[in-house]
């Protein structure tokens, strides 16, 4: 398999189903590529971000284990877009590397490249050959970051305000998957477009 004939990038706002979908895919025969948990392996103790985001931010954005502080510095970058660009500037080009080098080992049917900031930021244009989007209304999406993070609607909403809109997100996508209307409604649609996918996969390397 060559993603670079083939693949997925999958995105949608906080709290859309992005995991949920990815593992359903996976679970098919997917090879899934998730730029958060890159991200979280860049900034764990000992990991290749850490240097810089403290060279940039200072120790007190490290935690006694060598870790980032993932809580201090997401209430940094909220509240100051400059302070935001710094850490994307950090953090996407490596995680983007760690991404591509993943794809490039996988074994999977096809791959998907899971990635919140696809349509938001230029250095994720082009991550995947077609853009599949999962989308709820913002409503709901707020109300499962509440309960799922212990947020404020006002915290939750600060993040979304970072995301691309909800239109500009559907006038990129060529696939959408609709996480409102139950689990057994989005399996069905995984399943449509898995085998749709695997088929274009392996049409793509004949």
């Amino acid at each position: 398999m060559n993603y670079k004939n083939f693949s997925i990038g999958l995105t949608g706002g906080i709290g859309s189903g992005k995991t949920l979908v990815a593992n359903m895919f996976a679970d098919l025969g997917a090879s899934v590529v998730d730029a958060d948990e890159v991200a979280r392996n860049l900034t764990a103790p000992g990991g290749e971000g850490i240097g810089p985001i403290r060279k940039e931010f200072g120790s007190q954005f490290i935690r006694p284990d060598g870790a980032m502080d993932r809580a201090m510095m997401r209430e940094h970058v909220f509240s100051d877009a400059r302070e935001r660009l710094k850490l994307e500037a950090i953090l996407h080009p490596l995680i983007r590397d760690v991404s591509l080098r993943q794809a490039q080992e996988a074994k999977g049917d096809y791959v998907i490249f899971v990635n919140p900031l696809l349509v938001e930021l230029p250095i994720w244009h082009g991550m995947g050959t077609r853009v599949l989007v999962v989308d709820c209304p913002e409503e709901l999406q707020v109300s499962r970051v509440m309960r799922r993070n212990n947020m404020s609607a006002e915290q939750v909403r600060a993040i979304m305000a970072t995301q691309a809109s909800r239109e500009k997100r559907l006038s990129m996508a060529d696939d959408v998957i609709e996480n409102d209307r139950g689990i057994d409604e989005v399996a069905r649609k995984v399943e449509y477009l898995h085998a749709a996918y695997k088929k274009l996969a392996e049409n793509s390397a004949s």
